[in-house]
């Protein structure tokens, strides 16, 4: 996985991002939660883009979604993504809302509201304020441009410290395709689709059940992948908007171009992704957890997620306490059945600290220290039983953890 750049101040940056084509980006303030930055996001697809989205599996999904899985089948040509307020929880006042901020969108660009897909993050259970919402529309609206990336990555951000931002430029046919995304989340993360959005946009030509198709594998593998604190959001979504103004021909099912492209969305998903667990709440340590050997990769990622959502794990490492016996507890809670325990090895880095099903007859606690004290860390559980291997990322849990939910409302 690709590591999202870092400053030589040790600061995460927004990196350059050149224009898709076809997609334009306008933000404002609506004074949602805050007046201090941008709250309101709205992108422009142009006339003949396709749009593809996948949306958080909680029975509790926000209004928001609800209308955007609806409105995904009429051909959308516009996004509206408002921060501070999450819509959720809000019953059918909130659906009330949700539609008549698609109407207001509806309104200011001349479109049809079934066209507008609205996504919304921030408290749950508390009324959207709509007119806020509709009153700021104009103003976004005038501020559309296609360069304005870095002012959508800072307008939907919440608890996150830093925006997030990935652009990969592939060649086809001796042309080349823009693949821009932005993403927020920092808390709440544990995607099944996080709290994250996802917003990705290409100039490519493809088709919507074909880049449906793509972006439901690339999720897998990325935002799948990865927890802060096991908590999958009410609001979680990830779209993709393929504009068909490159010069590529339309990328057709069973071709070359195609599995160029597919990898291409996979590479920025996952770096969108390692950047949310990076910003995870309060964090202090990126902790890779590599599951090889495995039956499956269904029992390879429970394995990775069983070792992730410990809270016994996560304190260890922020205390870069080398307590080894917590990760092997949680790899044997994981529901691996018929599990030979002479079969595991796990690894902090390169250092083995369990062999025959117990500690490592060459372990030493100053080794594992020196493991333990990294900023990123790499466990490797071997389970003696397959060929299969996935990885799951997460992060450590901190005393900011605690403040910063503890305050989140106030």
């Amino acid at each position: 996985m690709a590591v999202y750049p870092k400053g030589a101040d040790g600061q995460y940056y927004f990196p350059t991002m050149p224009d898709v084509a076809g997609i334009a980006l306008g933000t404002t303030n609506a004074g949602i939660k805050q007046t201090l930055r941008d709250d309101i996001v709205l992108f422009q697809m142009a006339e003949g883009s396709t749009c593809a989205a996948v949306f958080t599996q909680n029975a509790f999904c926000a209004a928001p979604v609800h209308v955007a899985k609806a409105n995904l089948v009429h051909q959308p040509r516009w996004l509206l993504i408002n921060s501070g307020n999450a819509n959720a929880g809000t019953g059918k006042q909130g659906m009330d809302d949700a539609l008549a901020s698609c109407a207001g969108v509806a309104d200011v660009v001349k479109a049809q509201a079934n066209q507008v897909l609205p996504f919304s993050t921030g408290v749950i259970g508390q009324p959207l304020p709509v007119q806020k919402i509709i009153s700021a529309l104009p103003a976004a609206y005038a501020n559309l441009r296609l360069s304005n990336w870095d002012k959508a990555a800072k307008a939907i951000m919440t608890t996150d410290t830093f925006p997030k931002g990935v652009s990969e430029v592939i060649t086809v046919d001796g042309e080349a395709i823009t693949i821009n995304g932005i993403s927020k989340g920092a808390g709440m993360i544990q995607p099944n689709m996080a709290t994250m959005l996802g917003f990705i946009a290409t100039d490519a030509t493809i088709s919507q059940p074909l880049l449906q198709h793509c972006l439901s594998a690339a999720v897998e593998q990325s935002f799948n992948r990865i927890t802060v604190d096991g908590d999958t959001s009410t609001n979680d979504a990830c779209v993709v908007m393929a504009s068909g103004c490159s010069r590529v021909p339309e990328i057709v099912a069973d071709t070359p171009a195609l599995q160029i492209f597919a990898n291409a969305l996979v590479r920025v998903c996952k770096q969108l992704a390692e950047a949310i667990v990076r910003d995870g709440e309060g964090a202090t340590k990126l902790i890779r957890i590599q599951v090889e050997q495995a039956l499956s990769d269904e029992e390879a990622v429970r394995v990775g997620k069983t070792i992730a959502h410990s809270p016994l794990v996560k304190t260890a490492f922020f205390a870069s306490d080398p307590n080894w016996g917590r990760i092997l507890a949680a790899v044997g809670r994981a529901g691996v059945e018929n599990m030979v325990l002479e079969d595991v090895q796990i690894f902090l880095d390169d250092v083995c600290i369990v062999n025959n099903g117990q500690r490592a007859g060459d372990y030493t606690e100053e080794a594992g220290q020196a493991v333990m004290d990294r900023e990123e860390i790499t466990i490797t559980v071997k389970l003696g039983r397959g060929t299969a291997s996935q990885e799951v990322l997460t992060c450590d849990f901190s005393y900011d953890y605690v403040r910063i939910n503890a305050e989140y409302r106030t």
